[in-house]
């Protein structure tokens, strides 16, 4: 009897571990670990202020990417082949994400539909422009480089608005520092002293 309880609770603990088991493979594993057990290194997610130093750079290149489109249609080359030919010569963020539209574009996705889809995810108002260009230039036969030298002369205007109309609201922004930290640092190191020195020498 006793032999019998004892496998009887060995194959009750056996069914248990088993079960267990079940568990845990239908279970996520922690991110960071393989299927043999070995921690990975987890990536890190760029922050706010990295995402936002990126989508600057990109767009510092936009100019430089619808001037060398409109080179290319003048050259006599297509849309896409003038597309093809911009993104080597770009730099920083703007050549890598352009440089995924032209490897999707290898795989088989149309070109306009790959660059509109990163230019809606990027978020930039100029290279959602610069796909509506490239759509009138197409249905209305307008020639691309009028199209995009006119763009990039847009932007270049806008951006050069926006930066003047920043460096006119600086000296505001430079009153609150100036008045509440600067002017009172140097009353305390130029006025203070001399008080204390007058004040001295009058006892």
């Amino acid at each position: 009897m006793i032999g019998v309880a004892l496998m009887a609770a060995c194959a009750a603990s056996s069914a248990c571990i088993a079960a267990g088991g079940g568990l845990q493979a239908g279970r996520r594993r922690p991110f960071g670990i393989d299927d043999a057990g070995h921690v990975q290194s987890r990536p890190q997610r760029p922050g706010r202020r990295a995402r936002r130093a990126v989508q600057l750079d990109a767009q510092r290149e936009v100019p430089q990417f619808l001037d060398l489109l409109a080179a290319g249609s003048t050259a006599g080359l297509s849309a896409e082949l003038s597309f093809r030919r911009a993104v080597p010569c770009l730099r920083g963020s703007l050549a890598d994400a352009l440089g995924d539209v032209v490897h999707a574009m290898d795989l088989g996705t149309p070109w306009r539909q790959a660059f509109a889809t990163y230019a809606t995810a990027s978020g930039d108002p100029d290279l959602r422009r610069t796909v509506a260009v490239l759509a009138r230039t197409e249905t209305l036969g307008v020639p691309l480089s009028e199209a995009t030298r006119e763009l990039a002369r847009t932007v270049r205007e806008a951006r050069r608005a926006s930066t003047l109309e920043r460096a006119r609201t600086a000296p505001v922004k430079m009153l609150f520092p100036l008045v509440f930290l600067i002017l009172p640092a140097f009353l305390l190191l130029t006025v203070v002293p001399v008080l204390i020195t007058t004040v001295r020498s009058i006892d």
